[in-house]
């Protein structure tokens, strides 16, 4: 059976067209950036031509997170005395909130919560109030220190303790600083404590 030879003209014409749009679409359903959404959580976006992420992405890859927001930074307007100090455990309290993105930083009780599991960076600079003294400072998660700072030049009276790093955390955990020894200055917020997720796990 053969087909006259406009009508197979005009088949291979539909078919072309039909296979233009779809590769069309598909090529436009590619490059859509607006993020996967399940269970009310962004997931991955793969952008072929992405405009946020650093130059030299050979991948052209972005990654983005629904609840990634979360950042604190508090510092402390008045000396920090062990004497005046009401509980056993010897936390430092912060009572000028700088920045509490997602306000997962509680200014009571100076202690960051943890909304999920992660890894997060934490910094702290302190500065002891006298000379002739050593200060030393630890961040404590769930009670156990996980990297501490001592400043301890007897002739100097300004010396600054000062540490970061990074520390997975899971949903629920808590991060504050703790004195170890020493008396924490605080005029003029010379005393910092910051926090913030890198990226969820």
């Amino acid at each position: 059976f053969l087909m006259p030879l406009n009508k197979v003209n005009t088949c291979a014409y539909i078919l072309g067209y039909l296979l233009m749009s779809y590769l069309f679409y598909m090529v436009n359903e590619q490059n859509d950036t607006e993020p996967i959404i399940l269970e009310g959580k962004c997931l991955v976006v793969c952008d072929s031509t992405p405009s946020s992420e650093p130059a030299g992405n050979a991948l052209g890859m972005s990654v983005r997170s629904g609840s990634g927001r979360v950042a604190f930074s508090a510092s402390r307007q008045t000396n920090h005395e062990p004497t005046d100090m009401s509980n056993r455990t010897m936390i430092i309290y912060f009572d000028n909130i700088l920045v509490n993105v997602g306000t997962h930083f509680d200014q009571e009780s100076s202690i960051f919560l943890a909304p999920r599991r992660g890894v997060y960076s934490f910094n702290f600079h302190v500065v002891k109030a006298y000379n002739r003294q050593t200060i030393q400072v630890s961040l404590m998660v769930n009670g156990w220190p996980m990297i501490s700072a001592f400043a301890g030049d007897q002739d100097v009276t300004r010396e600054a303790a000062t540490n970061a790093g990074l520390v997975i955390m899971e949903k629920g955990d808590k991060a504050y600083l703790r004195l170890e020894r020493g008396n924490l200055m605080g005029g003029w917020k010379y005393s910092t404590f910051s926090g913030f997720l890198v990226f969820p796990l």
